[in-house]
């Protein structure tokens, strides 16, 4: 038996800087893993197939406490599953004819902008190359999973990264300096396809964008400049969700409120992030939101390298 921790990521800053004749956007983003994260456990079984279970996660609450949030929306978990194609993937490879088990604890919201589909995926590409021996190097996961979904391979890779092309160029970048996060997911789910494709159409109507300054994050990074990046959070699909749920607007201007150096959502949201210089202010922050009824899910963590 193996367990994996399939952790959640953020996007410090999201631009669109083009589009695929095969319809893949062209990206540039800077990835950051959360201590937010779903647990999955992998066995051999000696009975044929592969079966997915999803226990109920009480949440977590500073990284780790549990706390009474509960998992929000619906999860299929057959064939159409991003762990079931990951798991089958790895068992043709190692040429295993028995059958798998899969638990999954599910801790990170759902339809979110947090990659919780993509981590599972990464976590059981992961896993079953441990549970089978298959011997399969990062690289070679990774070059599996950007076929499964964009943000595979960095879920593979973690921490603070650059990603570039359909989001399968990455760049390790130095960790992003102490700081506490609030993660709020407000009571919607947005998909990845809708939030892409209202861009598409902005884009396409000649209306100004405003692109994020990446290179500048970038910059301020390798120098353990916080607020060189707090400064400069933005996510380009909020052009889209945050026109179309005005929740999302609430929850960054609530957060700054209360003393967030800077808020924004995370890849197709409806999900936003405060990033704080204290836990004192993120918890305040955090009890807010909660009183405010703002928040499905609600959490206070921090970064992971």
């Amino acid at each position: 038996m193996i367990k994996r921790k399939a952790y959640a990521k953020v996007n410090l800053g999201l631009d669109i800087v083009g589009r695929r004749p095969d319809g893949y956007h062209l990206v540039r983003m800077i990835m950051q893993t959360l201590n937010i994260y779903d647990e999955l456990t992998f066995e051999k079984t000696d009975e044929a197939g592969i079966r997915i279970t999803m226990v109920e996660s009480k949440g977590q609450l500073n990284g780790s406490e549990e706390s009474s949030l509960k998992t929000a929306g619906g999860l299929s978990l057959g064939e159409d599953n991003l762990i079931y194609k990951a798991a089958h993937i790895i068992s043709e490879k190692a040429g295993y004819k028995g059958g798998m088990d899969i638990t999954l604890s599910k801790n990170i919201p759902i339809a979110a902008g947090m990659a919780g589909g993509s981590s599972d995926c990464a976590a059981t590409l992961i896993g079953v190359n441990e549970l089978l021996g298959a011997g399969l190097s990062e690289r070679e996961l990774m070059e599996i999973g950007v076929g499964l979904g964009a943000d595979v391979p960095y879920c593979i890779m973690g921490g603070t990264a650059l990603s570039e092309g359909i989001g399968e160029i990455l760049t390790s970048l130095r960790p992003l300096p102490e700081s506490i996060f609030v993660v709020a997911k407000p009571g919607i789910s947005v998909s990845t396809a809708e939030a892409y494709g209202g861009f598409d159409e902005l884009f396409g109507s000649g209306e100004e964008i405003i692109h994020p300054d990446i290179d500048g994050q970038v910059e301020a990074l390798e120098s353990g400049n916080l607020k060189g990046v707090t400064d400069r959070l933005m996510n380009v699909l909020e052009y889209v969700t945050a026109e179309r749920h005005p929740e999302i607007g609430k929850l960054e201007e609530l957060m700054k409120q209360q003393g967030a150096l800077n808020a924004v959502m995370s890849g197709s949201g409806p999900t936003v992030f405060g990033i704080f210089d204290s836990r004192d202010k993120a918890e305040r922050a955090a009890s807010v939101i909660n009183d405010a009824g703002l928040a499905a899910q609600l959490f206070i963590t921090e970064s992971v390298n």
